[in-house]
């Protein structure tokens, strides 16, 4: 079997195991002999280099006696992990598609958003996100989970060895009013706050451009140190991870399209300070 490690699909499917195994608070040698396996294909398994067969994962699943909703989450990433552009429809408490994001953002080196109608989940302020996710017609339960996982994210751009962010934004994200005025006023000044990192590149793209192919919809780049690019694009319902070279080489280039449309930061930074004001 080759290594999967470049799969989207392989990588959530890793983080998945890995943090079912965490939680039940077993150790990878304790798991690996209970299940009559070497250590190592366990860890091989948990970085996304191997996949384990349904079988086996059932077997596993089994012995940390995981409820029926993780059970058909781990087999649905295990099924798409060998795809290479993975579509993920399958809503729950924290989708099959966040934990692809969020091995994404843990390991990635460099991310590129380009975000039309609202500010990037990586930049949001806790009440601006509350505020979207407690409109998302989902119960407050998961908007509670989704909104702890959102925050826990973007640790990424303060953490010691900080992934850069390239956020390219429309004029209408900061000039739409979620929430109220107080809950823009915090986003805009924590966006300026933010824009000052040396990691963050902010930049917004004026609403006088002019059509772009940008326009179509937001997306977001994941670029790493050893492994091929993914682009991840969201919607409502249903998300879809791109893999493959020329789906990426297309979006690489509507990222250059579409700073090359946006105001330098500092330009951007004056219009966050007028808006604010």
């Amino acid at each position: 079997m080759k290594p999967s490690s470049t799969s989207p699909g392989a990588r959530a499917f890793a983080a998945s195991l890995r943090e079912v195994r965490v939680v039940r608070g077993t150790g990878v040698r304790a798991l690996a002999d209970k299940l009559r396996l070497s250590p190592q294909m366990l860890s091989q398994w948990e970085r996304g280099w191997r996949l384990p067969s349904t079988e086996t994962l059932a077997r596993m699943l089994g012995f940390l006696n995981v409820d029926d909703t993780t059970y058909e989450r781990l087999m649905y990433l295990l099924k798409h992990a060998r795809d290479d552009n993975w579509l993920d429809s399958n809503p729950s408490d924290l989708p099959p598609a966040l934990n692809g994001i969020v091995e994404y953002e843990r390991t990635t080196t460099k991310i590129t958003n380009w975000a039309l109608a609202l500010v990037p989940g990586l930049l949001q302020t806790p009440d601006y996100a509350r505020t979207i996710l407690s409109g998302s017609q989902i119960s407050l339960d998961q908007a509670d989970r989704r909104l702890v996982a959102r925050l826990n994210r973007q640790k990424i751009l303060t953490r010691r060895d900080p992934v850069r962010l390239a956020a390219v934004i429309d004029e209408m994200v900061i000039r739409r009013e979620v929430g109220n005025r107080d809950i823009m006023s915090d986003q805009i000044d924590h966006l300026l706050e933010l824009s000052e990192l040396q990691n963050i590149s902010l930049r917004i793209v004026p609403a006088d451009a002019n059509y772009h192919p940008g326009l179509a919809g937001p997306f977001m780049l994941y670029e790493f140190e050893d492994l091929a690019p993914i682009v991840y694009l969201e919607h409502h319902h249903a998300s879809a991870f791109l893999h493959d070279k020329e789906g990426v080489a297309w979006y690489r280039k509507l990222a250059k399209l579409v700073i090359g449309k946006a105001l330098s930061e500092d330009a951007t930074r004056e219009m966050l300070r007028e808006v604010a004001r």
